[in-house]
């Protein structure tokens, strides 16, 4: 796995770099469907980590971050041993977290699927949503809240 940062579409982003691994294929020996949303996580955990604000530290923060809402669309098959582009960018921040995804492939650059997952705080002391993202994320984007 290869993290990049060379192609930013926000101010927060992050691009991973994997090959497609054998297990990952459905008996018509493309990705399963479902395997695309583990590589969504790698590139998120990946985004994250540039932010200082990956699980590790939301929990100590008081906060967990389920994510609510996914969306993936589909335009064409990843196959075994392709490497392939997963790259995530925080597109909203301030009542929840959305960040939108594009897996391509690494040689040709062609888009193969894109997508977008939302994300809201939960504080772990109460276990009730908070309907506007904590200042403690505004912290770690280096942002002011609004």
């Amino acid at each position: 796995m290869t993290i990049r940062n060379d192609k930013p579409r926000s101010r927060w982003s992050a691009e991973v770099e994997l090959q497609v691994q054998f297990y990952d294929l459905d008996p018509m020996e493309v990705v399963w469907h479902g395997n695309y949303v583990k590589y969504l996580e790698v590139a998120r955990c990946a985004l994250l980590d540039t932010i200082a604000y990956n699980y590790p530290q939301m929990q100590a923060s008081g906060y967990s971050w389920p994510i609510i809402d996914l969306h993936l669309r589909y335009a064409h098959p990843a196959t075994f041993g392709q490497r392939i582009k997963v790259s995530a960018a925080i597109i909203e921040w301030e009542n929840r977290l959305r960040i939108e995804y594009v897996i391509s492939d690494s040689a040709s650059g062609q888009r193969l699927s894109r997508g977008t997952t939302t994300q809201v705080a939960v504080s772990m002391a109460t276990r009730e949503m908070c309907f506007a993202s904590p200042p403690v994320l505004f912290q770690k984007l280096g942002i002011e809240p609004t």
